[in-house]
């Protein structure tokens, strides 16, 4: 199967409010060329020397996606150009991509990551810290950075019933925020989970940004 009939296989199967953020990350600049000539925009990377190439090689409306872990001295090498921040998963992070976007004058868009897989290893923000941050209300003094909405990864599991439990449980939190702290904020729209493997299931429980790789350019 080539790319395109692999994205054209994964588009058929999103409802219609659902992005497509193709991970693109480790695949070649011809991948993602294929991918683009098929249609598709938006693509997901989690090093920043590879998008850097990829950025200054690429079509220059791609919108591209940081959805790796975010190293803040990084923050400043991929502000001029990136399209959103996905995971980001403290204040600190937040100030320094306010800091780097006012740098460029621009407004980066960004999600909060919440940890509620049951593995140690994901990253991600408890969701009393990220509930605490955002009633101190410091990052409403951020113009350069939008929050658009939540991230999170399910456990790396088989058992379907725990991943949904999970992802329900980011819906669920989703619209406490988005009651709390956005309710006038059309922006605060977007629940980023699923992946290659359970994105059928992510957006049976809510979720309307998913993030798709092998299913696309294959392992």
């Amino acid at each position: 199967m080539s790319i395109k009939s692999n994205l054209q296989q994964v588009r058929s199967s999103l409802r219609n409010n659902v992005e497509l953020v193709a991970v693109s990350k480790y695949h070649t600049i011809e991948a993602v060329q294929e991918a683009y000539d098929a249609g598709q925009r938006v693509f997901g990377e989690s090093r920043e020397q590879e998008l850097r190439i990829k950025h200054d090689t690429l079509p220059k409306d791609i919108m591209w996606h940081f959805i790796g872990h975010m190293q803040t001295n990084k923050v400043k090498y991929i502000a001029p150009y990136i399209a959103m921040i996905e995971a980001v998963d403290s204040f600190k992070l937040i100030k320094e991509i306010e800091k780097q976007a006012a740098k460029n004058n621009r407004t980066i868009d960004i999600l909060l990551e919440l940890h509620l897989a049951q593995e140690e290893s994901k990253s991600g923000m408890l969701p009393d810290e990220c509930l605490a941050m955002l009633e101190e209300g410091e990052w409403r003094n951020m113009p350069h950075v939008r929050i658009r909405g939540i991230m999170m990864m399910a456990s790396n599991t088989d058992d379907e019933q725990l991943i949904k439990s999970e992802f329900l449980r980011a819906k669920e939190l989703f619209d406490v925020i988005k009651q709390r702290y956005f309710a006038d904020d059309e922006a605060f729209s977007i629940r980023s989970y699923g992946m290659s493997g359970d994105y059928l299931l992510a957006q049976e429980c809510g979720s309307n940004h998913v993030r798709v790789g092998s299913r696309i350019f294959s392992e």
